[in-house]
């Protein structure tokens, strides 16, 4: 692939390019991209094909929400991301420039041709590597600091108080885990549940140098998934017709690259996989990525060993894609998050994220139970009496009673709530259901990489002329009507099944102008699937001709059959020549 070319179609065909291009030369800010006209449609389109795959077809348990970009500080102290979201920096003593030390150790190191993997050392063992091999400043040669963590939150305030700290979420689920009451009542208060949600979020890297791969404002599409872990079945696991390639832990271990080939259901049984609906999920993960046009044997899921895992994973796994520019390429991470994230949670906000499991054996067990004290509550918050009680018993008993008992009081929806209001007492019952926390398995995916790795294994050069071949269903614009000349009787014609198409909402291009080949060409480089020609037989008997951008046939159809076929060939996929023999068509071969 000749990557010149390549990015240059993708700036240039209005796909995507660098943010801020007019302040080059006064704001270096990296990590910034825009999405051109194509761009914008082509990430649209790669966002519903993940919707039609994950969420649709199991929205009776699936549903999308939207929350909040900016959250307060307190989600991100629960969540850890305050604590563990940092990356290793390294700062230049003499020049001031400031890189990303694992990077930097990998690529410097790379250069005199030594191989070392940085992922998961400590700053003590990040620095110690530069101390040993001796590593300087790439730009100046200057020495180099010790490493430091550096949070990758981008932090700014709430309103005008510059205690009310709040930052960008580096991620959408946090959003969806503080929702899970709200959703799961709303959902009928039935596991499993899945919450799904597809948005912006910011995370302050260090040095983004790869495109689209590393940026520092991006789109996620995720899911959190809860599930009750004493019943985990997925009843679609064995529908998955697909395997998983994956490198499990153990070959990690011991250095082995090439992946191992399991069912879905052989990955579960045999340890690879910790339960059933994470390898759904990753199954589901395959046939997106394979629809969008990565063939199975570019893609692949690599274990994580618990060193590298995120600190709210107990199982981790990356969806690899191929890059002819970057290599093996993380597109999708498969994290089983157990209870973390609902558990850190019900303890910092003090609200209860339990829900019920009904026994088939009735058990007997010791239960802290906590009761208002109403004369003392009247006494002390008068007519708020209602609302401290409501408050009171929505908050979690075991927290309440473990906050009065170490601390003496809690503030519970603004009210301070003290030991003299209220009742704490532990009784035995025999109880038919039980209160737990919901594990969490989480399928999360890279809009923006996602978007790179499609057009890069779309693109293609055929005679030294560029082609993008995306799936029909995922292309930017579908249909270019072009009329071969410039007349005004094929112009009427063609603007009228322009706008035919366009009120049936395939998007659709009209152009009359230049040679018909060299159109051809245009709206090939940029994916365009099938041209409509209106030619010297049209205006005579209502008659055009359809082209595809790959095979180069054609088939003449009737002006009445325009929209079935191009909507058949779009969205059922059927390719132009099944709609030939279908039809009775003669199929037409002039390039």
């Amino acid at each position: 692939m000749n990557l010149e070319r390549f990015m240059e179609l993708m700036s240039e065909g209005g796909f995507f390019y660098p943010s801020f291009e007019i302040y080059r030369s006064k704001a270096e800010v990296g990590g910034f991209y825009d999405y051109g006209p194509l761009g914008v449609e082509l990430k649209r389109n790669i966002i519903e094909k993940w919707r039609k795959i994950f969420v649709y077809p199991y929205q009776d348990f699936i549903v999308e929400i939207e929350t909040p970009i900016v959250m307060p500080k307190i989600v991100f102290e629960a969540s850890g991301h305050v604590e563990h979201f940092t990356d290793a920096i390294v700062e230049c003593t003499k020049c001031g420039r400031k890189f990303r030390a694992d990077h930097l150790i990998e690529e410097e190191l790379g250069k005199r041709g030594i191989s070392i993997k940085t992922e998961g050392l400590s700053l003590e063992e990040l620095d110690k590597l530069i101390r040993n091999y001796d590593i300087k400043c790439p730009v100046c040669g200057g020495e180099l600091s010790s490493v430091k963590p550096f949070n990758l939150l981008f932090q700014t305030t709430i309103g005008p108080y510059s205690d009310n700290i709040g930052y960008i979420r580096p991620e959408t689920a946090q959003g969806m885990f503080v929702s899970f009451p709200k959703i799961f009542n709303l959902m009928g208060r039935k596991l499993p549940l899945g919450i799904a949600q597809i948005g912006k979020v910011g995370r302050n890297e260090i040095s983004p140098r790869q495109g689209l791969i590393r940026l520092r404002e991006f789109t996620q599409m995720e899911i959190e998934f809860f599930f009750d872990p004493e019943n985990a079945k997925c009843p679609y696991l064995d529908e998955l017709d697909i395997k998983l390639r994956i490198i499990p832990e153990k070959d990690v271990v011991t250095g082995v690259k090439e992946p191992r080939e399991f069912r879905p259901r052989e990955a579960v049984e045999g340890g690879i996989v910790p339960n059933e609906w994470m390898a759904f999920f990753m199954g589901l993960a395959t046939i997106y990525m394979n629809e969008l046009g990565i063939s199975l044997d570019h893609q692949y899921f690599l274990a994580k060993l618990p060193e590298e895992r995120a600190h709210y994973s107990a199982a981790s796994f990356d969806q690899m894609v191929y890059s002819e520019r970057f290599g093996w390429v993380e597109v999708s991470g498969h994290a089983y998050r157990t209870d973390y994230d609902l558990g850190r949670h019900a303890r910092y906000s003090g609200y209860d994220l339990s829900v019920d499991r009904r026994l088939t054996t009735p058990k007997e067990v010791i239960e802290v139970r906590v009761y208002p004290n109403p004369q003392r509550i009247r006494e002390v918050f008068g007519n708020e009496m209602p609302k401290v009680m409501q408050a009171i018993g929505k908050a979690d008993p075991r927290w309440l009673a473990n906050e009065l008992a170490n601390k003496g009081r809690v503030i519970i929806d603004g009210y301070t709530i003290t030991s003299d209001v209220v009742f704490i007492r532990e009784e035995r019952r025999k109880v038919h259901v039980e209160r737990f926390i919901p594990h969490d398995v989480e399928p999360s995916f890279g809009v923006d990489r996602i978007v790179y790795v499609t057009l890069e294994h779309a693109y293609t050069e055929v005679n030294g002329k560029p082609l993008l071949r995306l799936p029909p269903d995922i292309a930017p614009i579908k249909v270019a009507v072009l009329p071969i000349i410039k007349k005004q009787e094929y112009v009427s014609i063609g603007r009228n099944i322009f706008r035919e198409l366009s009120m049936v909402g395939v998007k659709a291009v009209y152009d009359d102008d230049g040679a018909i080949g060299s159109r051809y060409a245009k709206y090939d480089s940029v994916g365009v699937p099938f041209a409509i020609t209106i030619d010297d037989k049209t205006p005579i008997d209502s008659t055009v001709t359809i082209r595809d951008r790959d095979t180069k046939a054609q088939i003449r159809v009737s002006m009445n059959d325009i929209i079935k076929v191009i909507t058949d060939a779009i969205f059922r996929r059927i390719s132009i020549i099944e709609i030939a023999k279908s039809m009775g068509l003669q199929l037409i071969i002039r390039e």
